[in-house]
């Protein structure tokens, strides 16, 4: 019996598993941008035709939001676990050091998927650079959370405004990911993070 030929395999959503493809997704919107991507971009790399997108995962911005998803639980899983650590301290330093950690990757494109997505957004993308902001702006109103709770356990003195603490901790762990799509190393990004925890209130 004759086996299908490689262009009829290639249009068909079933032949293919859709979490690889969407993690091929991710790694191109995270290299290339949102606006940078090109559907033709995607579907080279998730090995599908463009009936195919459409048909299991929608347009390209729902893909998108999908694959910032898949971001958010795979490689900056990190974030949800370092809130979880004991103190405001070691959670700060768990958030620096995995921004690091992540944008350094080898296996990942550099920096950061969100950041990279933001700074090429706008006019017909408007929309997605909302989504992103929201995202991000979640992210900071978690970490206020954290050291909110801090303060009542005692563990971060009362006095710090929290507010401002969180947005300083964002602001470094976002320069982290701008800094390492620019080249910076991983030993270079982790002194920059010992000299960012100096600054932790006493």
């Amino acid at each position: 019996m004759e086996s299908p030929s490689p262009a009829k395999q290639i249009g068909r959503p079933r032949a293919f598993q859709k979490v690889e493809a969407l993690d091929s997704a991710m790694k191109v919107f995270w290299r290339k941008g949102y606006q940078g991507t090109s559907l033709s971009d995607l579907t080279r790399a998730m090995g599908i035709n463009r009936p195919s997108l459409y048909a299991t995962f929608g347009s390209k911005e729902s893909l998108f939001k999908q694959s910032l998803d898949r971001y958010v639980e795979g490689p900056a899983g990190y974030v949800q676990n370092a809130l979880e650590k004991p103190t405001a301290r070691a959670a700060v330093e768990a958030l620096m050091l995995g921004a690091v950690n992540v944008t350094t990757d080898r296996k990942n494109p550099r920096g950061c998927l969100m950041l990279q997505g933001a700074m090429t957004c706008g006019g017909e993308t408007e929309a997605v650079r909302r989504d992103i902001n929201a995202r991000l702006s979640a992210g900071e109103k978690a970490i206020r959370r954290r050291l909110r709770r801090a303060q009542k356990e005692g563990d971060l003195v009362s006095d710090v405004d929290a507010g401002a603490l969180a947005r300083y901790v964002v602001t470094v762990v976002r320069g982290i990911g701008v800094q390492a799509a620019s080249g910076a190393s991983r030993e270079e990004l982790r002194k920059v993070v010992l000299i960012a925890l100096q600054a932790w209130p006493k």
